[in-house]
């Protein structure tokens, strides 16, 4: 089949998912699957091939990160029954100040707590940066909206444990531990940088509150634990929430259970696995062989040990009980995550297959930046398409994946353009969109200034630095 052939039916595969996504709401598994079963069809591949690649490609990705999946999204789930997070925001505003806040609260989120699914975390967290957001001045709901935005998508793309992230360094063949540590080092300015834009525009006039915030009574997310210096003080009851007495007694009954645990105990076996990670990473550049180490240090390992800490720091804190039931709807919300990326996997699997990576070969060259671009813009124009973060890095990584052998492009850098193209546009067909506006009390319009506006920054941010980062790393 010709080179032309090929690009053509690449580009239908990757159009009909969207179509089926967009347009007939199809589960993204299913059009995944369906879109990459037509590219090996129409690329002559056979039946036997085609089947073949589609399950092998599943197998690949879940054998790089399936594991990594399930644990991380599990040791969120535990330490949310904790509190672990309403308790880190009262110390993050004590220790760093309210001016402060929105820095310390996107940068905490996008690199410590990713391992929270991204619903779970922003549910959590939103309704106290809400609290808070009168403490620090004038424009306080725009600056901690963004803050949260730029934090929660960032993190899932850039930084290990985020779901994307694991997904696109499984997909490149990408390390952990390198992919944590040039994630770390690209998303610290990115987040820095884009709180503190989108803070200037605010305070030079683009944010009207009768406008773009709606005006609710303040909502209060329910803590579980008794008011110390480890909560914030809202002054309202744990039950301000408005869900009743029912709610009210149920915290009652879990405040009864709980015992009294330092926060950073709680968040110790998150830490230490992230360290572990790190120092497996740093091994490996210094070629220092350490087999204890290696062993502890490998991220299925270091996730695990920090799975089964926060487990028994839960057993202590809550119970028993309560551990399993979190223990549980991190099952269920592991799910699908699973299947996604695993089919994310198939579909690039076949593109690969069908030869597209030799055709993009021969018009990139390793000495610019055209490749890393070309990321940015596809999974920008998928992401906006379909409006899943995830899916648009996937799908466009799993396109260019193969170009990188081919021109010596450190794929770690694919990996990254991959997750800041899939940054631009956050828009209304994302959960994330509406979520922020109903917790943060948000007009429409005020969360396409906070959300769409503020990622979109992130994103273009991001590609900027990450081209130069390319030839200096």
């Amino acid at each position: 089949m010709s080179d032309m052939w090929i690009v053509i039916n690449t580009a239908v595969a990757v159009l009909a998912v969207v179509v089926f996504i967009v347009r007939f709401h199809f589960n993204p598994v299913i059009s995944l699957v369906l879109g990459a079963a037509y590219l090996g069809l129409a690329t002559q591949l056979g039946v036997s091939a085609t089947v073949d690649t589609i399950t092998g490609g599943f197998g690949e990705i879940m054998a790089e990160v399936g594991l990594l999946i399930g644990f991380g999204v599990l040791m969120g789930s535990v330490l949310q029954e904790m509190n672990a997070i309403q308790r880190l925001v009262g110390t993050l505003l004590r220790t760093f100040g309210p001016k402060r806040l929105p820095y310390a609260l996107s940068l905490t989120i996008a690199t410590l707590l990713q391992s929270i699914f991204l619903d779970v975390l922003l549910v959590i967290s939103a309704p106290l940066a809400r609290n808070v957001a009168p403490k620090i001045g004038k424009y306080g709901t725009a600056r901690m909206a963004t803050a949260l935005a730029i934090a929660l998508e960032c993190g899932i793309v850039f930084m290990v444990p985020g779901v994307a992230a694991l997904a696109l360094a499984g997909l490149l063949g990408v390390p952990l531990g390198k992919m944590m540590i040039y994630g770390f080092v690209l998303i610290v300015p990115v987040v820095v940088l884009s709180v503190a834009v989108m803070s200037f525009v605010f305070r030079h006039g683009w944010w009207n509150e009768d406008k773009d915030e709606q005006q609710m009574n303040i909502i209060a997310a329910p803590t579980d634990t008794p008011t110390d210096d480890d909560t914030v003080g809202t002054g309202e009851s744990p039950d301000a929430a408005g869900t009743g007495a029912g709610r009210g007694g149920a915290v009652a009954e879990k405040l009864r259970t709980e015992k009294q645990t330092r926060l950073i105990v709680l968040l110790s076996p998150l830490l230490l696995s992230l360290v572990l990670i790190a120092t497996g990473a740093v091994l490996e550049v210094a070629e220092t062989s350490q087999p204890i180490i290696e062993f502890i240090a490998s991220p299925v390992i270091a996730l695990l040990i920090g799975l089964v800490g926060t487990c028994l720091i839960g057993r202590y804190h809550v119970g028993q009980k309560r551990v399993e039931e979190a223990l549980a709807r991190g099952f269920a919300e592991s799910g699908q995550i699973l299947l996604l990326t695993g089919v994310g996997g198939s579909l690039a699997a076949m593109i690969n297959e069908a030869g597209l990576g030799d055709i993009l070969g021969q018009y990139f060259t390793a000495n610019t930046a055209a490749p890393l671009l070309m990321v940015w813009i596809i999974a920008a124009a998928l992401h906006v398409a379909v409006g899943s973060v995830t899916i648009s890095a996937i799908t466009s990584a799993g396109i260019l994946a193969p170009v990188a052998p081919l021109i010596g492009l450190d794929p770690v850098f694919i990996a990254l353009a991959a997750g800041a193209g899939s940054l631009f546009a956050v828009h209304v067909t994302s959960n994330t969109f509406w979520l922020l506006q109903s917790l943060m009390g948000q007009s429409t319009r005020g969360t396409l200034k906070t959300c769409s506006v503020g990622v979109s920054v992130a994103s273009v941010i991001a590609i900027l630095l990450i081209m130069p980062m390319s030839f200096v790393l």
